[in-house]
């Protein structure tokens, strides 16, 4: 059985630490073994980080560019390998895995310009003979904590940027789909990065406790549920670490009435059920304005719902897979119970979903609930789970309201086609990322994710110029040589006279 490493100082070896089975969700089965570092092995890995980043970060920029264009050049050439891996841990289907990793690699294609974006400023003569400028500097050692439900693209939120910017990283991949970054170690390895400026270790609750703590990690970037990043972020800020932690989500679509529920239908399918919904950006809430939008809405997407071709990632007409876990399979039906417990309207019933051949696979039939209203446990919490509940609005108004009072604020979309809906909806919204006619507002890797109230702790969004801001301190320095200083002491605060 394969035995899946860490990675430290350049090498791979396996841990000497507990051992956990990784699983493929399609089957059921126990793909690989997976042992659980020991904290004298995350001290080992930030030891080798800490000596490394001294060489790397005062290499240029340009230099450090160089290697990020080599390691982009590998992502791409392998880009099917890295999907395959993610499937075979995860469970989403070939191209929804082939599209994360294309997105992953867009953040890479962005830290190829760390020259540009570590430029700073400069003015001169400020005061008598006196000029300023500034700079950007690197941390030192930062780590990454990633969820499972993006094994290659979320650590690529993460580190190419930190190390771009001359940081060290330490990664703790999720434990459940480990393989995607430890292929991905091996690409930049080849593309040369210097040994020790990207370490893996993997682990479980004691080694995140483990990088909260440890003194010498500057920076902690996590991605996970809401109750888990407000831990790290507290924990983390303790312990006078830097961090960026964003939760989770509840992402509603508002449907006015002049849309074209068509192309509605078309977004919903793909933003409730691609990846079998385990998506801090997929859309969990519709919200029709108006009975005659709700019914129709509700009518075009019952026979949609009830066709959702379910499969293992080897077969190719699969539009979803199956969820991650065992134990996150019952927790999605549990959800499932309680929205009928609690008297929503289960239009398509997903429980008891089985393939012939794959019964021992961890699957969920695409679900969908009308007449949801925000009391009931299924509005209030996050499901991550192919589950889409339908809550009515009477009006525009009573649309943003819903979603201004929900405590998750990372992504919300409205369809229609007033231009004067659409405006007032980006305006108002209290939610970090928005579409209008987009079911999945993801940033691009120039502009940074991150969303508002308990979807996200901390002052710094991530990627993009919020992610080289947050893995830089900036330093500003002022200048005057001696032929420009007059005799005498100066007592009065130095001003411009």
């Amino acid at each position: 059985m394969l035995t899946i490493e860490n990675a430290v100082d350049g090498k791979r070896y396996v841990s000497t630490g507990r051992r956990v089975p990784v699983f493929n969700p399609a089957t059921g089965e126990v793909s690989a073994e997976l042992p659980l570092s020991t904290l004298s092995e995350l001290n080992d890995a930030v030891a080798s980080a800490k000596k490394a980043q001294v060489a790397w970060g005062n290499t240029p920029p340009m230099k450090r560019a160089r290697v990020m264009f080599k390691f982009k050049a590998l992502l791409d050439q392998y880009a099917d390998d890295i999907a395959r891996e993610i499937s075979r841990e995860h469970g989403k289907v070939h191209d929804d895995a082939l599209g994360e990793v294309a997105r992953g690699i867009d953040c890479v294609d962005f830290a190829c310009g760390i020259p540009q974006l570590l430029k700073g400023e400069f003015s001169r003569n400020v005061g008598p003979s006196i000029d300023t400028y500034s700079d950007r500097q690197p941390l030192g050692v930062v780590a990454g904590i990633t969820p499972f439900n993006f094994p290659a693209m979320v650590p690529m939120w993460m580190y190419p940027a930190a190390i771009a910017c001359g940081n060290a990283f330490i990664l703790k991949p999720s434990e459940r789909d480990p393989s995607a970054s430890m292929l991905s170690w091996n690409l930049f390895m080849e593309a040369g990065l210097p040994e020790g400026i990207l370490n893996i270790v993997h682990g479980d609750k004691e080694m995140v406790d483990g990088i909260l703590d440890h003194a010498d990690i500057k920076a902690v970037s996590f991605v996970g549920s809401t109750p888990i990043a407000e831990y790290v972020y507290q924990r983390g800020v303790k312990a006078g670490k830097r961090v960026q932690a964003l939760g989770g989500a509840k992402n509603h679509m508002v449907i006015m009435p002049d849309a074209d529920l068509d192309q509605v239908a078309d977004a919903l399918m793909g933003a409730g059920y691609g990846s079998a919904g385990e998506r801090c950006m997929a859309i969990s809430v519709a919200v029709p304005v108006g009975k005659e939008t709700a019914d129709a809405l509700v009518a075009k997407l019952k026979p949609r719902v009830e066709s959702l071709k379910i499969g293992p990632a080897t077969d190719k007409d699969a539009e979803m897979g199956p969820v991650v876990t065992a134990m996150h399979r019952d927790k999605i039906l549990g959800y499932i119970d309680s929205g009928v417990e609690q008297g929503a309207d289960l239009v398509v019933d997903g429980r008891g979903f089985t393939l012939q051949g794959y019964e021992g696979g961890y699957y969920v039939g695409g679900t969908l609930f009308d007449n949801v209203t925000p009391e009931m446990t299924i509005y209030k919490e996050e499901i991550f789970g192919p589950v889409l509940s339908v809550v009515r609005a009477n009006d525009f108004a009573e649309a943003v309201k819903l979603i201004n009072d929900h405590e998750y604020g990372n992504g919300t979309a409205i369809f229609t086609r007033d231009g004067d809906a659409a405006r007032e909806f980006a305006d108002k919204i209290e939610v970090g990322m928005v579409g209008i006619n987009v079911p999945i507002p993801v940033p691009v890797a120039y502009h940074s994710f991150g969303g508002w109230k308990r979807s996200l702790f901390g002052d710094h969004s991530i990627y993009g110029p919020e992610g080289v801001h947050f893995y830089t301190r900036l330093k500003t320095v002022t200048t005057r040589w001696p032929a420009g200083i007059k005799g005498g002491a100066e007592f009065s605060f130095p001003s411009v006279k």
